[in-house]
C-alpha cells in the first residue's frame, strides 16, 4: 500500500504564489501612478500653451517690432499661476526677430514656443 498524499499546497508553493501576486500588484500600481502623472502633466502643458500663445499673439498684434531683451509676465489659466518669459533676439536678417515664450510653473519650465516676427 502506498502512503496517501494530502490534496493541498505546500507552504513553499503558497509563498511563491504570493510573491508573484505581490510583484504583479506593484507593477500595476507603478503603471497607475505613471498614468496619473502623465494626465496631470498634459493638463499643465495645455494651460501653459495657452499662456505662451497669448504672449506671442500679443507681440504680433502690437504691429511693431518688439524691443530686444527679456520680459516676464504673469498668466493665470485654470486656477493655475504661470510665469511667461518672453525673449526677443535678433536674427541674421535685420528685418526679422525671433521671439521665444517660455512658460514656468512654480519656477520649473513647462513649455517653450518660438516664432519669428517681421517688419510691418
Amino acid at each position: 500500500m502506498t502512503p496517501r498524499r494530502s490534496a493541498g499546497f505546500t507552504l513553499i508553493e503558497v509563498l511563491v504564489a504570493l510573491g508573484i501576486v505581490a510583484i504583479a500588484l506593484v507593477a500595476g500600481l507603478q503603471a497607475t501612478a505613471a498614468l496619473t502623472t502623465n494626465a496631470w502633466r498634459q493638463s499643465s502643458v495645455l494651460l501653459a500653451q495657452l499662456c505662451a500663445e497669448n504672449e506671442l499673439v500679443a507681440v504680433r498684434l502690437a504691429r511693431q517690432m518688439p524691443g530686444i531683451g527679456t520680459r516676464r509676465a504673469a498668466c493665470r489659466q485654470g486656477n493655475v499661476d504661470f510665469e511667461v518669459a518672453v525673449t526677443v533676439a535678433p536674427t541674421p536678417n535685420p528685418n526679422f526677430l525671433r521671439v521665444d515664450a517660455q512658460v514656468f510653473e512654480a519656477a520649473s519650465p513647462v513649455l517653450r514656443l518660438s516664432t519669428v516676427v517681421g517688419r510691418y
